[in-house]
């Protein structure tokens, strides 16, 4: 009897534990909430949707610097390894992403300033620095990895091809703290919102003018079409074909209609209120 209250001692020590490592919702904990207070979603006219977070009042919030101390923390300590299954893992690498993202932007503020572009990290502007997207910064499981890493290697890797789970539908998901980049999201995704999630968001951002417009015969699309012109081909055929499967039925339909595509110049600045229009009329 001794021993069998030990055992079941050490298993309500281990629950906890457990749970943390296959519910993407307990493990963002800290992330969601900075969601939930910072995060702007605007349905536009035509059913899309523009998002924007407010660095400006998360810095004035005394606690923020500890929630996101306290996600970090928690994927430093957290084995990716065990991650069970194409949903949950792909789900995760998402979350990390956009929460990293947001992290970097809160955390390296050059003379105590916020970025007015994920660029003035380097890259474009600096090119004797490697920009944001190439630095191994944030650690996950005793790892260090970039944000690359996160999406290209992993999330549209050869691995996760091989396997079945790469999905184009990403490039609608992970966010990279600009205005071009398709809308970040309240939600926190899991396993069981994944697939509504990410069906959602593509169909949102192929209803808004940033990311698709139709000129004529001219089909205007961001600029992810085009340098990821390959993901998009791979699982879908084409563009056009990726389009007509994830996009509004009447989208899709003017879409198949032109004759020429062309891209619309991606704005880098940063994805905070200011910076979209839509979010002050």
């Amino acid at each position: 009897m001794p021993r069998l209250r030990i055992i079941l001692g050490l298993l309500l020590l281990v629950a906890p534990a457990l749970a943390l490592a296959t519910d993407n919702a307990s493990l963002f904990q800290h992330y969601q909430t900075l969601l939930e207070r910072h995060l702007t979603e605007q349905e536009l006219p035509g059913d899309g949707l523009v998002s924007a977070f407010d660095y400006e009042e998360a810095l004035r919030q005394e606690d923020t610097q500890t929630l996101l101390g306290q996600q970090a923390d928690a994927l430093a300590a957290f084995d990716p390894a065990g991650l069970a299954g194409k949903a949950r893992s792909v789900a995760f690498w998402i979350n990390a992403y956009n929460f990293f993202m947001i992290h970097q932007i809160l955390t390296e503020r050059p003379d105590g300033e916020l970025v007015s572009s994920v660029w003035d990290y380097g890259g474009r502007l600096n090119p004797f620095r490697d920009n944001i997207f190439q630095r191994s910064l944030f650690t996950i499981g005793g790892q260090d990895y970039s944000l690359d890493q996160m999406e290209k290697d992993i999330l549209l890797g050869e691995g996760y091809q091989q396997r079945g789970w790469m999905d184009a539908r990403v490039h609608f998901a992970v966010n990279c703290a600009a205005v071009g980049c398709p809308p970040l999201r309240k939600a926190i995704y899991t396993e069981d919102n994944l697939e509504t999630l990410l069906t959602e968001n593509t169909r949102l951002a192929l209803n808004t003018p940033r990311h698709l417009t139709i000129d004529g015969s001219t089909l205007r699309l961001s600029a992810i079409f085009d340098w990821y012109r390959m993901d998009f081909g791979e699982e879908a055929g084409s563009v056009r074909s990726f389009i007509r499967q994830w996009a509004d039925t009447d989208v899709g339909a003017r879409a198949n209609q032109t004759n020429a595509i062309d891209y619309i110049d991606y704005d880098w600045a940063l994805n905070q209120p200011d910076n979209f229009p839509e979010l002050s009329q």
